[in-house]
């Protein structure tokens, strides 16, 4: 019996299952073999635990508020201030693809946006691709401004030594170049009326959540999370563990059902160990040497434009996280502006290929389920153009900003 069960829990994997599976195996063969010394493997472990932590208590927290009703209403609330105009709804959906990924993590864009905005177009009947494109390009350009962004930028704390509101200061410009830059590709390539293929909308009735309670306490907990953030008072990941734990328990009272362990990102806790120990052994094994070289110990411009290059280069052959943690070793410890320009290009490039960003691997599943699809090459090629410009936007913003 136990067998059976066992053999229809595997049927039922996704293929990014198989995936992030392989790779963590792929890792620990690398840990066992010896290919990957026990020093290096123990020290990139420690440094992502905090990390999985955060990722694993935000995106439950995200979940069951976006269960409840919280994204919805305030996606139907931005398609009914638009009014019927596309420039209008263009200008909202960017506000508020940004604000989620600055406050709640580009993860949250991906998993939870995403099909958020795919049901309201098919609510109020308008072209589907344009809203998946700007979830997915934003959650990944619109995550330079805060630590809890990206788990790039938790993977740089400790380097960047700024607080969130310190961070905030000195990332702002690029922040604003990479969303301008990102709006521009978005209308010229996705939002212009050649490409939606209408010219105005009907904006959707209000979104009433079944349970108020629920709809209530679920936006108490992510508005003192993101409270709670900007004070920074105490670690990310005890903050979102806190909000997560208040979600839980009123659900727990209200809606016992909706509390599955499948609420947990299982897949993302797999795949995030595997990809650090992989990339971990090709570090070990001269991938340091590659990245030192093509980086630089200039903390110039050039410099800075530099290890923009390589970091959002280097994301879309492997990941960004891994190569920002390799990355970052080979960036001169007193060159903090070619780090903050690595953490740029780490952030804004991976926009690329498919598995550039655990975002976009996210993104590609959710549109998938909902029969949304992107032609690869469109994807890789607007794309390319985005990453480029939004990098070097960005990088002249931080460094005009100095």
């Amino acid at each position: 019996m136990y067998v059976a069960r066992a053999l229809a829990a595997l049927k039922r994997l996704h293929r990014l299952d198989w995936l992030a599976g392989g790779i963590l195996l792929c890792g620990l063969l690398c840990l066992a073999t010896g290919a990957l010394p026990t020093a290096p493997a123990r020290d990139a472990m420690e440094r992502i635990a905090p990390l999985l932590a955060f990722l694993g208590t935000v995106i439950v927290l995200a979940e069951l508020a976006g269960r409840a009703g919280v994204f919805d209403v305030v996606a139907t609330g931005v398609a009914r201030a638009g009014r019927g105009s596309y420039a209008a709804l263009f200008v909202l959906c960017v506000a508020f693809a940004s604000v989620t990924t600055i406050t709640l993590n580009l993860d949250t864009t991906a998993v939870l946006l995403t099909p958020v905005m795919l049901a309201l177009a098919s609510r109020v009947g308008i072209a589907a691709v344009p809203l998946a494109m700007t979830t997915v390009w934003l959650a990944n350009t619109a995550s330079l401004l805060l630590p809890v962004s990206n788990l790039t930028n938790l993977l740089a704390a400790d380097r960047v030594a700024l607080s969130p509101l310190g961070l905030a200061a000195r990332m702002w410009a690029p922040q604003l170049a990479a969303i301008a830059v990102t709006m521009g590709c978005l209308w010229l390539f996705y939002w212009r009326s050649g490409r939606r293929g209408a010219q105005t909308y009907v904006p959707p009735e209000p979104y009433r959540p079944a349970d108020r309670v629920l709809f209530w306490v679920c936006g108490a907990a992510c508005a003192a999370f993101l409270l709670v953030l900007l004070l920074d008072v105490v670690p990310l990941w005890a903050a979102s563990a806190s909000a997560a734990a208040v979600v839980v328990a009123v659900y727990a009272v209200r809606q016992r059902s909706a509390l599955r362990p499948s609420l947990v990102p299982w897949r993302l806790l797999v795949l995030v160990p595997g990809m650090f120990l992989v990339v971990e052994t090709l570090d070990v094994h001269g991938l340091h040497r590659v990245l030192s070289a093509a980086v630089g110990s200039d903390g110039g411009l050039l410099g800075q434009f530099r290890a923009g290059a390589v970091g959002g280069g280097m994301s879309n052959v492997l990941n960004n996280l891994p190569v920002y943690l390799a990355g970052e070793s080979a960036v001169p410890a007193a060159n903090h502006d070619q780090l903050l320009a690595l953490l740029i290009g780490t952030n804004a490039g991976p926009v690329i290929t498919p598995w550039a960003s655990l975002a976009t691997l996210l993104w590609f599943e959710r549109c998938r389920a909902q029969g949304v699809t992107v032609p690869l090459t469109r994807f890789l090629g607007t794309g390319a153009v985005l990453a480029t410009g939004s990098v070097l936007a960005a990088v002249a913003a931080l460094a005009v900003t100095r």
